[in-house]
């Protein structure tokens, strides 16, 4: 009755894993399931706050209470217990909430679809319920403590983890991943304050798949800013070098390595820096002609700014 009267659309049964970052102090939520759209209703985050994962027949109010009792300094495996007294209905939820300091709590109720269940570790939790096996929450804990990588591809090596173990016993549609910064940094900056990573397959055939790669695109994004700083920073060979391996990270991301040498000759007046970026760029893009004609466009309308150095780099491409 439950089930079939109140909560059909709300029924993401899933798996998921919710972490803080010892290191960097980031937070993070990533899940998959078998429903569409499974980033719009699990995951709720806030930097210098905390997280919060809300599953099974999921509470959405979880979430903003959660995010708030956080605020307030109440420690996460209290805030779970708060939450699970205010349902009455709790015996079908599961939610996690990890703090910023690290302190993790997680209820399972016992109505949740088998096979169900959590674990708690350092500074994680990771949940699941209507899984094909009893196994997939053992396997991954193992996967998210015995990854090296940084904390996005860590919690996306549980979900394969989870996959890898049968999974949901549905099958798979949707995946979810977002890490947010260890503070807020109150700038009033909407794209400063972004999440670190805000992610959503929200339906795929083979969204951990899909999910492997956006979170590649956005890690050479990552990378991509990095090297801007420390080109602001004067550590030019640094600077290069990052952007390198951001462009081979992500090679289809032509956009990034075309900014890198208009700002080389715009900001720099390093035409030749410029083309060697440039030059690998446009021998395989079919658009070449048109990322040429936008040289001329950001030009004339004023984003590039030194005076010429957009014919400088027409020029020197022998156009």
């Amino acid at each position: 009755e439950i089930i079939m009267k109140n909560y059909p659309h709300e029924l993401f049964n899933t798996y998921s894993i919710i972490a803080r970052d010892e290191a960097t102090g980031h937070l993070g939520v990533a899940v998959q399931t078998h429903q569409m759209c499974v980033g719009a209703h699990v995951p709720w985050l806030e930097p210098g706050v905390g997280a919060v994962a809300t599953q099974s027949l999921v509470n959405l109010s979880f979430g903003p209470m959660g995010l708030s009792m956080l605020r307030e300094g109440v420690p996460a495996p209290k805030v779970v217990d708060a939450l699970v007294a205010s349902d009455k209905e709790a015996r079908v939820r599961q939610v996690a909430v990890v703090d910023t300091k690290g302190r993790v709590g997680a209820w399972t109720g016992s109505n949740c679809i088998p096979e169900a269940g959590h674990h708690i570790g350092g500074g994680y939790s990771v949940q699941a319920n209507m899984m094909t096996h009893p196994t997939v929450v053992r396997a991954m804990a193992k996967a998210y403590e015995s990854d090296s990588g940084v904390l996005a591809e860590r919690m996306v090596a549980a979900l394969h983890a989870a996959q890898d173990e049968g999974g949901d016993i549905r099958g798979m549609q949707s995946a979810a991943l977002v890490v947010v910064g260890e503070e807020f940094l109150g700038t009033g900056d909407p794209f400063e304050e972004r999440s670190i990573y805000d992610l959503r397959v929200d339906e795929h055939a083979q969204p951990l798949q899909e999910l492997d790669r956006i979170v590649r695109l956005r890690r050479a994004q990552l990378i991509d800013s990095e090297g801007y700083r420390q080109l602001e920073e004067n550590h030019r060979e640094e600077a290069l070098e990052t952007w390198q391996r951001a462009r081979e990270l992500a090679p289809e991301l032509e956009e990034m390595g075309y900014w890198q040498a208009l700002t080389l000759a715009d900001d720099h007046n390093d035409i030749q820096a410029a083309l060697d970026i440039l030059f690998p760029m446009l021998s395989v893009d079919s658009r070449k002609d048109h990322w040429i004609d936008l040289i001329r466009r950001v030009q004339n309308c004023g984003i590039i700014e030194r005076e010429g150095a957009g014919d400088e780099l027409l020029a020197a491409l022998d156009i």
